[in-house]
């Protein structure tokens, strides 16, 4: 990892830059999956099935028959530790839950907000190296507390066995998925996207993905589908002063980047004595990490800000707004007194005691966040997410009378003359 020793801000946003991952050859590629997936259907998700992931695939749903051998291979650990975490992930999903706004704004004027669930989700869970199963959770428990009534996934197989990973359709079972489907990559997202003769159309898709899956998102997101975000890789920021365990912070770095080579890691503190510590820690635990190889491509795309200055608080505080970090680290004095000041950040984790593994399986809060710096201006998926929000009014005679003046003098003033009548025709009578 760079340090940086008091960066002046004019040099603040050079830092804040994440890993690029722009490729005109994904692009072109992805397209080409889109156009195959929305002419051929189902024929297109079956070859490129056996194209990319080397697997032929009899049926493209997974079966009942699946689902029972897949729970007979989750171990009792497995399923108690899901179980566990999935009451707190309901918990907190369940104390979301809008109340419905009803009010008279003026005698003889009512208006009333109430949220509806989206009616059909898509769930896109990763395979590959780490079958996120924890992410089933992140996504069809809030869609079942919401009330979507339809709800779907769709994951890769594995290349050596041809099947779901055993812990994704546990998860899903237990979640109340109501189907699963059996493609991965940018053709699972067009598949949920446009519906084939096997896969629904769904009216908004959620779950990150590689970059195939995220091009895909990218590209169909707002015009064929709604989704959940923008996304990229993974990130994480830790904030640090001479309360913090320099062994907490390593490992907290680590777990971030251990996700993938173009995941980004950060440390901010208030001392180089710290940030040599944390170094120190970095090197020792990763020398006994599985996957050293994107760890190391992780950490050479990362970077520790020093701010030693007696204004060091103001600056760590300023600097994590700025770069807008999907997790956050507060392990420093007074933490919550940090958190109260944060105005861009996906999830904050507060304390030592506090690691981002935390939150990304069990506390109840979810993990599919925004990244890039989307923070700034993107929640991460609540309950909202899957929810959709109408207004309603009704005006008495008394009140359209009340606002027709109003009403008629600014819809004259904008030259819409019918907005006008509208109101003028009810007054006459």
């Amino acid at each position: 990892m760079q340090i940086h020793i008091n960066p002046p801000k004019s040099g603040w946003g050079e830092l804040c830059t994440r890993p690029s991952s722009s490729n005109d050859v994904v692009a072109q590629r992805v397209a080409a999956i889109i156009e195959r997936v929305r002419t051929s259907g189902d024929k297109a998700l079956s070859e490129l099935s056996s194209e990319i992931d080397g697997v032929t695939l009899p049926a493209l749903q997974v079966s009942a028959e699946e689902f029972a051998e897949a729970e007979a291979a989750v171990t009792p650990e497995v399923r108690q530790a899901l179980s566990h975490a999935l009451s707190n992930i309901r918990k907190f999903h369940e104390a979301q839950m809008p109340s419905p706004v009803s009010l008279e704004t003026e005698p003889g004027v009512r208006c009333v907000q109430k949220a509806v669930p989206i009616r059909k989700v898509g769930l896109y869970i990763p395979g590959g190296t780490a079958p996120l199963f924890s992410t089933v959770l992140m996504l069809a428990v809030p869609a079942k507390v919401a009330g979507c009534s339809e709800v779907v996934l769709c994951t890769p197989v594995s290349r050596q066995t041809g099947k779901v990973a055993p812990e994704v359709l546990y998860a899903a079972a237990i979640c109340g998925v109501d189907k699963v489907f059996k493609v991965g990559g940018a053709q699972a997202i067009a598949a949920m996207a446009f519906g084939t003769a096997t896969i629904p159309a769904v009216d908004k898709i959620f779950g990150p993905g590689n970059q195939y899956v995220t091009t895909a998102k990218q590209m169909l997101g707002g015009r064929q589908v709604a989704i959940d975000m923008p996304a990229g890789p993974s990130e994480v920021m830790v904030l640090a002063d001479a309360t913090a365990d320099p062994a907490f912070v390593a490992a907290d770095l680590l777990s971030q980047a251990e996700h993938g080579s173009d995941s980004q890691v950060m440390l901010v503190c208030d001392s180089q004595q710290i940030a040599d510590a944390v170094m120190s820690e970095v090197k020792r635990q990763s020398a006994v990490l599985d996957r050293q190889a994107m760890v190391e491509g992780a950490l050479s795309k990362s970077r520790a800000i020093v701010f030693d200055s007696r204004t060091s608080r103001e600056q760590i505080v300023a600097f994590a707004n700025e770069y807008g970090a999907e997790h956050l680290i507060i392990s420093m004095a007074e933490p919550w007194n940090i958190a109260g000041q944060i105005t861009a950040a996906g999830s904050v984790f507060i304390g030592n005691y506090s690691p981002e593994s935390a939150g990304d399986y069990a506390s109840g809060t979810n993990h599919t966040l925004p990244t890039c710096g989307w923070a700034s201006s993107c929640s991460g998926v609540n309950i909202d997410s899957f929810m959709r929000k109408i207004t309603f009014q009704e005006l008495s005679e008394e009140g359209l009378a009340r606002l027709s003046d109003t009403i008629v003098t600014m819809a004259e003033a904008e030259g819409l003359a019918a907005h006008a009548n509208a109101v003028k025709v009810r007054m006459a009578k």
